[in-house]
């Protein structure tokens, strides 16, 4: 089933399982066309490849491999937290099929993909890395279908709203938080946005998120508030209303100074630090049960591929977090 919407990997890595010091190449597995079994695993990854559906030109659908080839210059060691993840197991499930001209069309494999992956994944931890924040909307959706009791709740990292009128729009990367509200995925109650800041929102979305009760947190106040404890604050607040909590990171929550990389990058948001402490202590919380990164482009990014490095490292200041938690 997983195969009929996701392809392996068009490249593969070379691996050095018996390396002392293993950089993420020798430790994330990589799922072979024709694997008949599902592998156990504590985690796994999806590439969601969609750009065509954002408002501006994007080379986000990038994003999937370009992140995969930064995996060489990345140790499994956190320093900081003195953590060792080489012991989790993740497993690279490839990529889903994008029609080349059909944003609908790609738009129903994300969310059969990601009823598949839980299909065949049931306790593994699925992070997906896009693409355009239009893949959100699919990806929660197909949540959705597979736990339609359940209650779920968004904690999202970003510099806008995501809230644009459907009936301009259609489903893009401007649009993915209003689909959910709209389609009844979720309540705009349990929709909580660190990170808005300066000159990107309109007044029209701002009256549309107070309507619908979203819970807006501007980088200003998380900043008097502290980061760490304003994002503790915001999952003790969904927590108590949902069963599951899912973690949207898009890119542009960060300072251009620190992202150029991303199609719609601004001042005035995030510094890189200040997302990977976000990140690590949403990942500690019980509740939350999958994560995406969005809105990154390669294309754009410093010859360095500084913002490409970013988005490894908030993978993996992620996974810090998920690491203390499971152990």
């Amino acid at each position: 089933m997983l195969s009929k919407f996701v392809s392996t990997c068009s490249f593969y890595w070379n691996q050095d399982k018996s390396a002392n010091d293993p950089k993420l190449k020798d430790w994330i597995s990589q799922r072979q066309e024709g694997d008949s079994q599902p592998e156990k695993s504590d985690v796994v990854m999806l590439g969601v490849p969609l750009s065509r559906s954002s408002i501006s030109v994007s080379g986000a659908s990038e994003f999937p491999d370009a992140f995969r080839k930064a995996w060489g210059g990345f140790s499994t060691y956190n320093l900081d937290y003195g953590v060792e993840l080489n012991d989790l197991r993740i497993l690279d499930l490839g990529n889903v099929n994008m029609h080349f001209t059909d944003i609908g069309i790609s738009h129903q494999n994300i969310r059969n993909a990601i009823k598949a992956v839980q299909g065949q994944f049931p306790e593994s931890f699925p992070i997906s890395i896009g693409g355009d924040h239009s893949v959100t909307a699919m990806l929660i959706s197909g949540l959705k279908e597979v736990h339609e009791e359940k209650e779920i709740g968004i904690l999202q990292f970003d510099t806008h709203l995501d809230l644009r009128d459907l009936s301009e729009h259609g489903p893009t990367n401007g649009t993915p938080i209003r689909y959910l509200i709209e389609n009844n995925v979720v309540k705009g109650e349990n929709v909580y946005n660190i990170g808005l800041h300066g000159f990107f929102n309109g007044q029209s979305l701002l009256a549309y998120a107070n309507e619908h009760k979203v819970n807006m947190i501007s980088m200003r106040k998380a900043r008097e508030t502290g980061v760490v404890e304003t994002v503790r604050r915001a999952i003790k607040e969904l927590s108590s209303k949902v069963d599951i909590i899912y973690v949207t990171v898009d890119m542009d929550v960060l300072d251009i100074a620190y992202a150029q990389g991303v199609p719609a990058s601004t001042p005035g948001g995030m510094m890189s630090f200040e997302l990977f402490e976000a990140v690590h202590e949403a990942a500690l919380a019980s509740k939350v049960m999958a994560m995406d990164i969005v809105c990154l482009d390669p294309t754009k990014d410093t010859l360095a591929q500084a913002t490409v490095k970013t988005g490894v490292y908030t993978f993996l200041s992620f996974l810090t977090g998920l690491k203390q938690r499971l152990t």
